[in-house]
């Protein structure tokens, strides 16, 4: 004789209830998916942030030289750079030293590129990567172009029409830049 079974019975009448390891399964699936887009999300929040910062850190460069050139109207041509300041530039150790004032704001501007007002374990660390300056006379003879570039973490669009700094970054499409116009008033007018 057979003993009857009331929970499988039960189970016969109302269906199996309960999740199956299938379900389970499924669950942790997507709750993973879900947590690598999250993840991802946060590392391309990250990057935009540091490119955020940079662009900040440029403008403010590029303000510092502006006022610096336009508080020393008459040499302003000698703040013209022949080659890109910052990164790869031979600078004096002491910029306090240098004269005439136009030499020694080119020496603070291209310290400033590089990040030395502040230093981690003796490396810069206070401004752009790989940053580069650049003041150039334009066509017009009270004119000049200041151009800020840097190396940015993702390609962008293409600038090759700023020439500083233009052989310095590998791919081209990963160098920034922020540029401006300084128009200085005719001295010599009476």
């Amino acid at each position: 004789m057979s003993q009857h079974n009331p929970l499988s019975t039960y189970h016969a009448q109302h269906g199996m209830r309960g999740t199956s390891m299938l379900e389970v399964l499924m669950a942790i699936v997507i709750l993973s998916f879900g947590l690598l887009g999250l993840a991802a999300l946060q590392g391309k929040m990250h990057t935009a942030e540091l490119e955020s910062y940079q662009r900040g850190q440029a403008l403010v460069l590029m303000q510092d030289i502006v006022s610096r050139i336009e508080g020393n109207p008459a040499n302003v041509a000698s703040y013209v750079t022949t080659s890109p300041l910052g990164t790869d530039a031979a600078d004096a150790a002491d910029c306090s030293v240098v004269t005439p004032l136009a030499a020694r704001d080119r020496c603070e501007w291209s310290k400033a590129l590089k990040g030395a007002s502040e230093k981690k374990s003796n490396m810069n660390t206070g401004t752009l990567v790989n940053g580069r300056g650049c003041v150039e006379a334009t066509a017009n003879l009270r004119e000049y172009q200041i151009s800020i570039v840097w190396k940015a973490m993702s390609d962008g669009v293409d600038q090759s029409w700023i020439t500083c700094g233009s052989a310095s970054y590998t791919p081209a499409l990963s160098r920034r830049a922020v540029v401006t116009t300084v128009q200085m008033p005719d001295l010599t007018a009476p």
